[in-house]
């Protein structure tokens, strides 16, 4: 397990809706495969309305090999893929010891997931956000997240997500105590970033051992974000 890694990448599907304007899910499930990650974190994985069905149909992911942890069926959310649009998808090497979602503060409904699983590096947290676009609403939802982990028993922990904030992050990182963020790294707008919506932020058990925004053919028309990623490994273990 010391020079063992696992790749994890989170991901805004828009609702499979590309810049092109057509939904193609198939499209979307292309460019997930091709990042070549264990763990994907989505964001926007079900349709805007009620009963918010998987804008990613659940039978293509499964026949793709993905697994689909179960978070809609504690949230009671009917067709969703996840939890107000958050949804992970795991391969069939990482299992799932337990799950849950965090309902968040705010003026719209925004909600974040959590995964303890065992993985190639062993125990790993893995949580999953989409936070708001008013950045005090912003702060307020890290802080909520925070505060729910602290009731968990302590394991290593990687935040992953679209955190909307287009500043320098440093409110951010002061908000999500118990995590650092990795360096940012351009993910938004797809067809030219400038904006790292996207990002990771890892307890100091874990370290990352590379990193990057997935660029290859469809993804800068499959979505507004490109799929951004991380390879992480345990803190103290060889280089």
């Amino acid at each position: 397990m010391k020079d063992a890694s696992v790749k994890i990448a989170s991901y805004n599907l828009q609702k499979c809706v590309g810049l092109d304007l057509r939904r193609r899910p198939s499209r979307s499930l292309q460019v997930i495969d091709a990042i070549g990650a264990s763990i994907v974190v989505l964001q926007e994985a079900d349709k805007r309305l009620a009963p918010r069905p998987a804008a990613l149909p659940a039978d293509m992911v499964t026949d793709a090999g993905w697994d689909i942890i179960p978070f809609a069926a504690q949230a009671n959310t009917g067709g969703s893929l996840g939890y107000h649009g958050n949804a992970m998808l795991i391969r069939p090497d990482i299992t799932v010891e337990s799950c849950g979602h965090i309902a968040l503060p705010g003026l719209e409904p925004r909600g974040a997931i959590f995964a303890d699983l065992d993985t190639p590096i062993g125990a790993l947290r893995v949580v999953g956000l989409h936070l708001g676009l008013i950045r005090r609403f912003r702060l307020l939802q890290v802080a909520a997240i925070v505060r729910h982990l602290r009731d968990l028993a302590p394991r290593p922990t990687l935040l992953a997500g679209d955190f909307n904030e287009w500043g320098n992050g440093r409110a951010m990182d002061t908000m999500a105590q118990g995590v650092d963020f990795l360096p940012a790294m351009a993910s938004f707008p797809a067809p030219r970033p400038i904006a790292a919506l996207d990002r990771f932020a890892i307890s100091d058990d874990l370290r990352a051992t590379a990193q990057g925004v997935h660029i290859a053919r469809p993804a800068r028309v499959a979505s507004d974000h490109l799929p951004a990623w991380v390879d992480l490994g345990r803190s103290g273990a060889p280089q």
